[in-house]
């Protein structure tokens, strides 16, 4: 990806405002098909297949424990992704899936690689043409070596090789987003105070208070916005007219 020549306009006020209304609204319906595509299975099986579950009593219960696992997530995760991403981008990487390890970094490095600053409209339109290239990406690659391939690499690649890249995988994709997150957004005080809080939570909070393992993320998300709030440094605003070309 190239950067964008010095002579390219800005995108114009009026344009982006369509662009945004439009995102929106078909971003809303897409998201409810989906959703209802998505019930449709489970809700026919609850009450029109004889499989002895009932509304009042597993369901019920199923969702309350999974809800206690995952309800922090809800929240913290379009906190944290919408600043990046942008509202046309989470429409697209909340349908798609696999934000954190794949959606994510695309878009930083895309914003990285046109000077484009995350939360502008520069930066959520290369947000969203880089969640559609890697959508394209992973599209093809299980095609490829999933849909084609998939049963012959399995046979010839060595099990401990496979169990070292299960281990491991996650933690790698996800240090290289922290390290393009610090560097594209230059934030020096945001970023030591992040550290700091995780650290802390992780190795001091968490082992003193088991019980507030499945909240770690959350209390160190909400601790570190408002420790840096009072430690940024306080510039006065002033909004731009317009956006670097």
């Amino acid at each position: 990806m190239t950067t964008a020549p010095a002579t390219m306009a800005a995108p114009a006020s009026g344009s982006m405002d369509e662009f945004d209304t439009t995102t929106s609204r078909w971003g809303r319906l897409t998201m409810i098909a989906g959703l209802i595509i998505s019930l449709a299975g489970p809700l026919y099986l609850v009450f029109f297949a004889d499989l002895g579950v009932t509304a009042t009593t597993a369901l019920f219960t199923a969702f309350a424990a999974v809800a206690g696992t995952f309800f922090v997530i809800w929240i913290i995760e379009p906190i944290t992704y919408f600043p990046i991403l942008g509202p046309a981008s989470m429409y697209q990487a909340f349908m798609i899936g696999n934000i954190s390890n794949k959606l994510l970094p695309s878009a930083l490095i895309a914003q990285s690689k046109v000077g484009a600053t995350p939360g502008t409209h520069r930066g959520g339109l290369a947000a969203v043409m880089a969640i559609c290239g890697a959508a394209f990406v992973h599209l093809l690659s299980l095609l490829v070596f999933v849909g084609l391939l998939g049963t012959w690499l399995i046979s010839v690649i060595p099990e401990s090789v496979t169990d070292v890249v299960r281990v491991y995988v996650l933690p790698a994709v996800l240090g290289a987003v922290i390290v393009q997150a610090i560097v594209s957004l230059k934030q020096v005080r945001a970023t030591v105070v992040a550290m700091a809080v995780a650290a802390l939570v992780q190795f001091v909070l968490v082992p003193l208070v088991p019980a507030l393992g499945m909240a770690a993320t959350a209390i160190s998300v909400i601790v570190t916005l408002v420790i840096g709030w009072y430690v940024r440094k306080r510039e006065p605003f002033e909004p731009a007219t317009t956006e670097p070309a």
